[in-house]
């Protein structure tokens, strides 16, 4: 009886440090689908410390700029109207954030205190004020599958991808009228829409915020965009099909096309426009996400369950992380 309650007092022991594991000041965010969970991975060792629910069918996740909370869009294709918050400290679920009309939320990101985000549903992108705890502000783009989104750092401008109507939306703030402060994200708005490629999913401005690069699903192209004048200045014969997810490195030297119809990952460089090499990473490739010093590139392989990392000096793979089944979105969350 005295080694039954030794070993049932260990096994307890073991659990209450499993469960005390603090976040690391900086923690790779990575979604699971097939899971509905959120994985809060250590960047140093690689191990996944806490696995948080994230609601139903789990996209993009995105973390606010101070690191405390972390967003998720409950996607369904058009079925949900909800992002679901997770506290990082505590590492725990906080209630929803019910967008109630706005359904398939899926695009998100943080800019200016607030949460953006698509609604491919109501074919609207928004934004979501986490002090009022209330969406504040709401636009149509007029588009199909308003899906990925990217809000300039001085909120003057919105970008965002329309996969079915296979075109990208520059919106624009007009800015405030005749004895009016500025306010947003109020005010007028204007829309220029640039027809792309068919299948317009993943994209990314570049680091000095005068190219957009997108990638096209089902042409497996690649449109280079000029953000002063808003037009396609060059596409690519990329030979992605079923590209998913398009980012620059941190420099701007390289550009990284994942794909869910090829085993490898296609990398560019910017300023030539040629391909660099194919990295094998898998069955196929959704989400990526850039580590923020440069110096290390996290794949989501949805097929294989696992995230590959690659390492941007020699283009290798050097490891897997186990964040569950189908990993997708992935997020950089610094406190």
């Amino acid at each position: 009886m005295k080694l039954r309650g030794l070993v049932l007092a260990l096994v307890l022991l073991v659990s209450l440090g499993t469960a005390a594991q603090t976040a690391p000041p900086q923690a790779l965010l990575a979604l699971a689908k097939k899971d509905s969970t959120l994985a809060l991975v250590d960047p140093a060792s690689l191990r996944v410390i806490a696995r948080i629910p994230a609601g139903p069918d789990p996209h993009e996740v995105i973390a606010s700029t101070d690191g405390r909370r972390a967003y998720v869009s409950n996607y369904g294709f058009g079925q949900y109207d909800t992002i679901s918050v997770v506290d990082l400290a505590a590492q725990k679920a906080l209630p929803a954030i019910d967008l109630g009309p706005l359904h398939g939320p899926h695009g998100l990101t943080f800019a200016g205190g607030k949460l953006w985000f698509t609604a491919e549903g109501a074919k609207a992108i928004g934004s979501y004020d986490p002090a009022s705890r209330k969406v504040d502000w709401i636009m149509g783009t007029g588009q199909n599958r308003t899906h990925m989104i990217y809000v300039f750092p001085d909120l003057q401008r919105i970008i965002t991808t329309n996969v079915s109507s296979g075109t990208v939306s520059f919106i624009d703030h007009a800015g405030s009228g005749r004895g009016m402060s500025l306010r947003v994200p109020g005010g007028d708005w204007n829309e220029t829409v640039v027809p792309v490629g068919n299948g317009d999913e993943g994209f990314d401005v570049s680091p000095d915020g005068r190219e957009i690069w997108v990638a096209n699903a089902q042409d497996g192209t690649v449109s280079i965009l000029d953000v002063s004048s808003r037009k396609v200045i060059q596409t690519l014969t990329a030979n992605v099909p079923g590209a998913n997810r398009l980012k620059f490195t941190t420099d701007g030297k390289l550009v990284f096309i994942s794909s869910l119809r090829l085993p490898e990952v296609a990398v560019f460089d910017a300023a030539s426009r040629k391909e660099v090499k194919r990295i094998r990473v898998g069955q196929a490739a959704a989400g990526i996400l850039m580590q923020p010093d440069g110096s290390r590139v996290f794949v989501a392989c949805s097929p294989d369950n696992y995230i590959a990392v690659i390492d941007r000096a020699s283009l290798t793979v050097t490891g897997h992380i186990d964040v569950g089944h189908e990993p997708d979105g992935m997020a950089w969350a610094e406190r």
